[in-house]
């Protein structure tokens, strides 16, 4: 399967009015940093009418620190979509049953005492809660979940819970999620990173949340582009007229995408954004 990035001549002449884009080995360079000149794209496509929505498995709290400043009018997904938030509003919110939850992390801490080693997030609307507290852990807590909370128990929460993350200190898709395919029947389970896996209300999905901002912003399909790169994004870039793959996407990602732009370490999405607003 080819990765060569597309050439800038076969996306000239685009019309579009809102742009997606997911963060981890997408827009993020590896050390979570945004590239060089992100900000002043945004100020550029902002000028020509274009929305620009970040839409991460990150937590919202985090990336609107990440925007700081900029967020004015943009849309944030959050949560692979379990939540949408615009200027401090929310849009959508699709969150689990309590009885879900608990079933859910006394299954995973069984799963935890066979020897797996895992950390499990219940990411709620307005913090993160987190039971597992070593250090290991709780550096990749603190990298996506800036508003996080240790509790002695986890099922101690006082919020409305969107999405349980776990993270698999080896392979997610090898290791945990074998355990889980039995909840995929009524909820949405996804591969989010090579250590990730998020459970979600069965109609959740960057795609729902692609289609609720079109429907609520008015952007018909035909005017939305979208990046990703992991297979958390598959249904996002179905969702739009103009799919991206990263060069360095799954390959999943890559067999669903009409073009492939440069590696997120190349600043791909810059790359590609910048080319189509000079040639418009």
């Amino acid at each position: 399967m080819s990765t060569e990035p597309t050439a800038p001549s076969q996306y000239e002449n685009l019309s579009i009015k809102m742009v997606l884009s997911d963060m981890d080995g997408t827009l993020l360079r590896s050390d979570g940093s945004l590239p060089d000149g992100m900000f002043d794209l945004l100020r550029r496509l902002n000028h020509s009418g274009i929305t620009f929505v970040p839409a991460s498995g990150r937590q919202y709290a985090t990336l609107a620190n990440l925007f700081d400043g900029s967020t004015a009018g943009m849309p944030i997904v959050a949560e692979n979509g379990a939540y949408i938030v615009r200027d401090g509003m929310e849009l959508a919110s699709f969150t689990l049953s309590r009885e879900f939850v608990v079933a859910t992390v006394e299954l995973l801490r069984r799963i935890a005492s066979k020897g797996c080693e895992i950390g499990v997030v219940l990411a709620g609307k307005n913090a993160a809660y987190v039971e597992r507290d070593d250090e290991a852990f709780m550096e990749q807590v603190r990298t996506y979940y800036h508003a996080n909370e240790v509790l002695s128990d986890q099922l101690a929460y006082n919020d409305e819970i969107l999405k349980i993350a776990i993270f698999d200190f080896d392979d997610a898709e090898s290791g945990t999620l074998p355990y889980l395919e039995h909840l995929r029947s009524d909820h949405t389970v996804v591969v989010s990173g090579t250590h990730w896996i998020d459970i979600m209300d069965p109609r959740v999905n960057k795609g729902l949340a692609v289609r609720t901002l079109q429907e609520k912003l008015s952007i018909p399909k035909d005017q939305t582009m979208a990046f990703g790169d992991y297979p958390n994004d598959i249904e996002m870039l179905e969702a739009v007229g103009y799919p991206f793959a990263m060069a360095n996407g799954h390959e999943d990602v890559l067999s669903v995408s009409d073009f492939i732009a440069p590696s997120n370490e190349d600043g791909g999405v810059i790359t590609v954004l910048s080319n189509i607003l000079a040639q418009n």
